[in-house]
């Protein structure tokens, strides 16, 4: 009888061995299985379907800064206040912007037409700065202002009196308008340089940042 008994004990030994092994259809892993359902690979996916991390990430709702050359933020801040100002009065309009081209050595047109022209209409300088040239380029009077920190605005054709070194203020007439630049009607070419490189000079006296719409506060 009692070896009878051992040997049934040694039988069943196996299955009870497995009912305590490795994780079954009943075990811990399927009993925590939701948490594969959150887990990073999902949280990702999860996002994309307008998820709590998708308020935080790059792909959102377009509300992330949009970055402008040099780096400065366009998103959510203030409108620019314009440091230079026009140099004619009142506010003229752009007959022709900005348009360099892709080398150096090739045409194009690195600055700006502003109407309203008139020969005979005073320049006036947009920012403070020293007269650095005075004189006749190809067949047009220039004058050319040296603001500092490598910035030069140039307007033609210009008649002017003053002499190279003379200081000017922001606002000062630094010449008159003559006829000679655009065909159809009197206009005041301005360039503006930094360094050696011809940027866009309404950047100096309009905010060009590109608008935003950005979402409304406590919206879901």
């Amino acid at each position: 009888m009692k070896r009878s008994i051992l040997l049934a004990a040694v039988l069943m030994l196996p299955a009870s061995m497995a009912s305590a092994g490795p994780p079954s259809a009943v075990g811990p892993v399927s009993a925590v299985g939701p948490v594969s359902a959150v887990g990073p690979a999902e949280a990702g996916a999860s996002a994309t379907a307008g998820g709590p991390v998708e308020a935080g990430s790059s792909a959102g709702s377009g509300a992330a800064p949009l970055q402008r050359a040099g780096g400065t933020t366009a998103a959510a801040g203030p409108g620019a206040t314009a440091a230079w100002r026009w140099p004619l009065a009142p506010k003229p309009p752009v007959l022709r912007y900005f348009s360099p081209p892709p080398l150096p050595w090739l045409s194009g047109h690195r600055g700006v037409d502003l109407g309203g022209a008139a020969p005979g209409a005073d320049v006036a300088s947009p920012a403070a700065g020293t007269v650095s040239f005075v004189g006749v380029v190809v067949d047009r009077p220039v004058i050319t202002i040296d603001h500092g920190d490598g910035l030069r605005s140039s307007f033609e054709p210009v008649d002017s009196p003053l002499a190279v070194g003379t200081p000017v203020a922001a606002g000062e007439v630094v010449g008159t308008v003559v006829p000679g630049h655009c065909p159809l009607a009197a206009c005041l070419h301005w360039g503006v340089r930094d360094g050696e490189q011809y940027v866009n000079p309404l950047q100096f006296v309009l905010d060009l940042r590109p608008s935003i719409l950005l979402p409304l506060a406590g919206a879901p």
